[in-house]
């Protein structure tokens, strides 16, 4: 049977030779505090915290939070992709992450041998994943240029690709971080036709969403994470009328700037090493 169980879990990233102080500024604005540095110039992020949660089949969890608040972290460790560094995390059943959809691919390979790539990487099996090549091909319509390398793709036809591997089979446990779109518009409704035959067909859905019409949509439940911990369970309502209270309560005030005051270069803020932290520390 399908499950998730976490019990006080918690995920710590060390970074090694990070000229501690810079990076700690750095993360603490991205992160949203929850850094440490020590004298070896070791900074450590606390991207979870002592997270329990049960689910179990039925069960379609939202996960809400400012960016930064564990969202994308807490999928990770759903997905089997990060271990609890203390804890525990019991996933049961079989698991599809349309998080990192291109996680795994080569730009350098052909879409044919990203596919059996892809595919091994999502566990299939390798036999497997060479007979999922023509169903894959059809779905993603990408013709010739399945025989070509990958970095000859453009990115919509890349996404496709992605899309078309990572959904080919119907998984036990679906995790989303925000719901997926699409600029082609067959091509959209395709894949949305396919989404929703996955999603009524899992046992377990999580869903990371700043959509509260796509929340209430799809999940029964909601969790309000705030730097790494969970601080509010309950329906999507609540847990979003909770989230927006906070949010109107941290906001900062606009401060307008006279039309003819010209605001120096120099006074702009810098943010250093913006892309530092991937969405794998951030969220």
């Amino acid at each position: 049977m399908a499950s998730i169980e976490l019990v006080d879990a918690s995920v710590e990233i060390p970074i090694f030779n990070s000229r501690g102080r810079s990076l700690k500024t750095t993360l603490i604005r991205r992160v949203g505090g929850q850094v440490e540095a020590n004298d070896r110039d070791v900074v450590t992020v606390k991207a979870l915290r002592r997270i329990s949660l049960s689910l179990k089949p039925g069960d379609r969890l939202g996960l809400v939070g400012h960016n930064g608040a564990g969202k994308s972290t807490l999928l990770r460790v759903f997905a089997g992709s990060y271990e609890p560094s203390a804890g525990r995390a019991d996933i049961a059943g079989t698991v599809s992450s349309l998080i990192d959809m291109e996680m795994g691919m080569d730009a350098e390979l052909t879409g044919a041998d990203n596919i059996i790539q892809r595919g091994v990487f999502l566990g299939m099996s390798l036999k497997e994943a060479r007979r999922a090549i023509p169903k894959i091909a059809d779905f993603s319509e990408l013709g010739p240029y399945l025989h070509l390398p990958m970095r000859t793709y453009s990115s919509g036809m890349r996404m496709r690709l992605a899309f078309a591997t990572s959904t080919t089979r119907h998984p036990d446990i679906l995790l989303f971080d925000e719901m997926i779109s699409f600029g082609d518009a067959g091509f959209a409704t395709r894949a949305k036709a396919r989404l929703d035959a996955m999603m009524d067909n899992a046992k377990i859905l999580v869903l990371a969403s700043h959509d509260v019409g796509s929340l209430r949509s799809y999940c029964n439940r909601a969790v309000l994470l705030e730097a790494g911990t969970i601080v509010a369970e309950g329906s999507v309502d609540d847990v979003w009328d909770r989230y927006i209270r906070g949010v109107d309560e941290t906001a900062t005030p606009v401060v307008d700037t006279p039309e003819d005051e010209e605001v120096d270069e120099g006074d702009k803020p810098e943010f250093a090493a913006q892309d530092i932290a991937s969405a794998d520390v951030r969220a």
